[in-house]
């Protein structure tokens, strides 16, 4: 484990919120996609369920994909910057099927607020322990999803949303194949 439990999922929501806007699509356009976001996600607490708030998730996101590839000093400010505007204040939570783990802000804080203060007190733990190097980009040519690399080789290069992999992998052979 690279991560506690709960940074993970944090991290990984982050992955997912970012990329419901890769390569040129819109997965999170109305209200009701937020709503199946979240419930995947299994994020609680109080909603708006208006546009509003899908707004605010959508400047969010934008703030967030920016985050995943600026250098540290730079993720540090954004980081710090997203605590103070959602006047985070850690504290112990168990709630749900969740065990112990940190809340920083209310239930009833607006969502954007909620969300970006997971994903700062996640992305706190990445930069503490000096691995954003984890925090990448597809390789694939035609991509620009986020990949958050977990494994113990450092060894996940394609995202998640679709056959990045497998069609990488697909050409390598081709083009081995038409070498030889």
């Amino acid at each position: 484990m690279v991560f506690a439990p709960d940074t993970e999922v944090a991290l990984r929501t982050v992955v997912r919120l970012i990329n419901s806007a890769a390569n040129g699509e819109e997965h999170l356009a109305t209200v009701g996609d937020l709503d199946r976001f979240l419930h995947e996600e299994g994020f609680s607490g109080a909603r708006a369920r208006d546009a509003a708030e899908l707004a605010s998730v959508h400047k969010l996101r934008g703030q967030l994909t920016e985050l995943w590839t600026m250098e540290e000093d730079s993720a540090v400010e954004t980081v710090n910057r997203l605590l103070r505007e959602a006047s985070a204040l850690p504290q112990l939570i168990k709630h749900d099927e969740w065990d112990w783990h940190l809340h920083a802000t209310t239930r009833e804080a607006p969502l954007a607020d909620r969300m970006s203060t997971e994903a700062a007190m996640a992305l706190v733990d990445v930069i503490r322990t000096k691995e954003m190097d984890r925090m990448l980009v597809c390789d694939a040519e035609d991509c620009d999803a986020v990949v958050l690399d977990l494994s113990r080789n450092r060894s996940k290069r394609y995202c998640d949303t679709g056959n990045c992999a497998n069609r990488a992998h697909v050409a390598a052979y081709r083009a081995r194949k038409a070498a030889s």
